[in-house]
């Protein structure tokens, strides 16, 4: 075929063909950025796609194939399955009322499922709503992977009408369902769905029974199913006869705002993920203990010559904070917080450094029996000691006078509207 005569996608095509051959030649250590690179022309090419959708379905060109729709024409023409040939469709219509997340879509500056949560925001709350913050909305795309921008993209649909997504969680909380099946090959198949606030209570139990031991050879998914059945067969709690053991601590960060049931204000965010409306965490708060998550200046006060020890309540705020490990290149989530320092005694930062990375920040050890670092002696040599404290009190981070009362006012009017946990 004559150069001149090729489309674009007889190139695409001839170059997909000569692909396989020149990647066996490539090194397996340099592999990492041609991965990213055909993940970023997939992204691309789903910009083109979107494009080319809309004007075939509104050419109704499917009807040629004698099909009623274009997503049952996509579904078999584009081997696609019917949730994933309507997502399509839909993010299509959508992209058409937000040009500049097309745009950023067909420049590989976001992925697919960026495009995605903005199209489902903009379902969600109009294309109009969404035009006018897309360009923040992009900015935090950019920066983010899309499990974490769907947080972003949930907790922008609170602000602007937080009934809407309190509809949006009622509506996930009707679709919950757990199925557990007959046992079949010596196996029993379990499936279901939660919402966000029962998927963090239920991770919130497994997890510390799920963490691997020193030569551990089960994978993660096998050390939840069996975290699973000992939190099942463990039917009472250490200490309570009666069978009423400590509940799982769901963990949720909010602004006061948000308490108040402030037009505008944020959701409330899970530990491990997810958010919640604000009428959901007001009635959470009916049962449970407030801590003041202190900002980032106050924290770096706290942090000072006097304490060898972090105190929890500073912890937990660095944990919401950072959310992850900040070690050089690690982002570990989890719930083994370690903090570290850098900097001078005077001007040192915290960090918060998950028990993977600990020994490469502290040089400490997390073998059983303490803490122990190398000091250095006035003749140059270095000798062995415990850096063990014991263990400290919260620190009075407690709310403001105002705060209290603004608080105070929220859950007693809470409890007369009968909004408690059951």
């Amino acid at each position: 075929m004559c150069r001149s005569s090729e489309t674009p996608l007889d190139r695409v095509m001839s170059g997909l063909q000569d692909l396989p051959g020149w990647l066996a030649e490539q090194p397996a250590d340099q592999l990492g950025d041609i991965i990213i690179k055909g993940r970023e022309i997939i992204d691309r090419t789903e910009a083109m796609a979107a494009e080319a959708t809309r004007r075939f379905e509104k050419a109704r060109g499917y009807q040629a194939d004698g099909f009623l729709g274009m997503v049952p024409w996509l579904r078999v023409k584009g081997k696609l399955s019917g949730g994933a040939a309507a997502e399509r469709v839909e993010v299509a219509h959508q992209l058409k009322e937000l040009p500049r997340t097309e745009e950023a879509l067909a420049r590989g500056e976001i992925g697919y499922q960026h495009a995605v949560t903005m199209a489902r925001t903009a379902e969600h709350l109009g294309a109009t709503q969404v035009r006018k913050a897309e360009a923040t909305l992009l900015k935090a795309a950019e920066t983010m992977d899309p499990g974490q921008f769907v947080g972003v993209a949930r907790n922008f649909e609170h602000q602007v009408d937080a009934q809407a997504a309190l509809t949006e969680a009622n509506r996930a909380h009707e679709r919950r369902y757990l199925r557990i099946g007959q046992p079949l090959d010596g196996l029993v198949r379990i499936e279901g769905l939660l919402d966000a606030e029962g998927g963090a209570i239920v991770r919130t139990a497994l997890e510390p029974l799920a963490k691997p031991a020193k030569g551990d050879m089960r994978t993660a998914d096998q050390r939840l199913a069996d975290a699973l059945v000992g939190r099942c067969r463990a039917g009472t709690g250490a200490g309570h006869p009666d069978g009423v053991g400590p509940r799982p601590q769901l963990i949720i960060k909010a602004s006061l705002d948000t308490l108040a049931g402030i037009d505008g204000a944020p959701a409330g965010e899970l530990e491990w993920g997810g958010t919640l409306p604000a009428e959901t965490v007001r009635r959470l708060a009916c049962d449970s203990a407030v801590t003041r998550i202190t900002g980032l200046g106050e924290l770096e006060r706290e942090i000072t010559h006097a304490g060898r020890s972090i105190p929890p309540a500073t912890r937990r705020a660095m944990v919401a904070r950072d959310h992850h490990c900040v070690f050089p290149g690690c982002r570990r989530h989890g719930a083994t917080a370690i903090t570290s320092f850098t900097g001078r005694t005077a001007d040192r930062r915290s960090l918060t450094t998950w028990a993977c990375c600990v020994e490469r920040t502290t040089g400490k050890s997390t073998k059983r029996g303490g803490n122990c670092g190398v000091r250095r002696r006035g003749d140059g040599s270095r000798r062995r000691h415990n850096t063990q404290s014991r263990e400290a009190s919260d620190l009075p981070v407690g709310l403001g006078q105002l705060e209290l009362e603004q608080l105070r006012r929220v859950l007693a009017k809470n409890f007369r509207l009968g909004l408690r946990l059951e």
